[in-house]
């Protein structure tokens, strides 16, 4: 296995980029908490002509050897692409793209290390390869080392400013390490790189609510929802912030379109619930509620559980306050202590319901010449 101060000493001695700015020495020493992330998947690369009319390597063997290996890579056969482009590099070792497809492959079969270290050699090689670097920040991402991921995207964005992904993982990172303005910030130029990136709208609006931006949050859950009309949590989320800006009316619908998206959504459930009770409508609030309430059961959340039982209690003795009675009532009979009221505001679901969603990381390779 190989060992991450190692590394680190490579990466101290990458030269000068293009635009003239070094890497930032000994990001890759940073730790942080674990973070498991989706699965990498592979990318499209251009067919064999194209690569055959602009060869990587003027040394014709490693050329088609590593030609062989794109085109199994492309095929999934991972095996064969190693072996191809180890071959390749045998015959070229300035071959960096082939170092970053091997990279690739190491990501792919979770031998992270090993990835690591391919990505590096790939960077000394050629260190104005911002495939590498982002591919690199996808490895220190899943190794919970977020503030090194983070150096590693920016860095990318330096030499590709249009990288879209960069962009948005950087977001994400930023966001892991309390940094949510500026995690707003790289979400919303990722929008602006990709317009078609629900997941960018949905961890933006999770961001702003976090900050109070309730406006700016609906919006993005608006956005959210036009590119993902299934969205469950979006719809729950959204509803919720406008209960709290007393957009009633559309709260009850947005949490009605959580229900069916979801029918076991106990969270939207409750929160229906509460909004019909402030409207007066107690009659609908119980039912709501009690299906809120079996859904927490069946869950095992028997505390969520209680506590809806105590509010239906409630509302059974408001609708009694409500009913003419021909005896003399006692008009503190069944008045609720401040303790026992009813929130006036639904809850927005906890932190399992709006955690940003992680993109699924895609390893990423140019096509040669490029």
């Amino acid at each position: 296995m190989y060992k991450q101060h190692q590394f680190c000493q490579w990466f101290r001695c990458f030269p000068t980029l293009a635009n003239g700015q070094k890497p930032h020495l000994g990001f890759l020493c940073a730790t942080s908490a674990f973070l498991v992330l989706a699965a990498p998947t592979f990318t499209s690369l251009p067919g064999s002509k194209l690569l055959a009319q602009t060869p990587i390597s003027q040394n014709l063997a490693a050329a088609s050897l590593y030609q062989q290996g794109v085109t199994r890579y492309n095929r999934n056969d991972l095996q064969g692409a190693e072996h191809a482009f180890r071959q390749a590099l045998q015959q070229d070792s300035t071959l960096a793209m082939a170092r970053n497809y091997l990279g690739n492959i190491m990501l792919m079969q979770n031998r992270l290390d090993v990835a690591m270290q391919e990505y590096g050699e790939a960077i000394r090689i050629n260190p104005n390869l911002g495939e590498a670097y982002y591919n690199l920040g996808l490895v220190l991402h899943q190794q919970g080392q977020k503030e090194a991921a983070i150096t590693a995207y920016r860095q990318a964005l330096v030499i590709d400013p249009m990288r879209a992904a960069a962009q948005y993982n950087l977001g994400l990172a930023l966001y892991e390490v309390a940094q949510p303005q500026e995690a707003i910030a790289a979400y919303e130029q990722a929008i602006n790189l990709d317009s078609s990136n629900s997941n960018a709208y949905f961890n933006l609006a999770i961001a702003l609510q976090e900050q109070g931006q309730l406006e700016p949050a609906i919006a993005a859950y608006r956005q959210t929802l036009q590119l993902d009309p299934k969205n469950a949590i979006a719809y729950n989320n959204m509803a919720s912030l406008m209960a709290i800006q007393g957009q009633a009316a559309g709260a009850i619908s947005a949490y009605q379109q959580a229900i069916r998206q979801n029918p076991k959504n106990a969270s939207a459930y409750y929160n229906l619930g509460v909004t019909l009770y402030n409207q007066g409508d107690f009659k609908k609030a119980n039912g709501v509620l009690k299906r809120a309430r079996n859904e927490y059961r069946e869950q095992g959340n028997t505390e969520q559980a209680e506590k809806i039982e105590q509010l239906m209690q409630q509302i059974v003795q408001k609708t009694q306050q409500q009913q003419p009675q021909a005896q003399t009532v006692n008009p503190t009979d069944n008045v609720m202590t401040p303790e026992q009221q009813m929130p006036n505001q639904p809850e927005i679901p906890v932190k399992p319901s709006i955690v940003p969603i992680s993109s699924e990381p895609q390893p990423t390779s140019m096509s040669p010449g490029q």
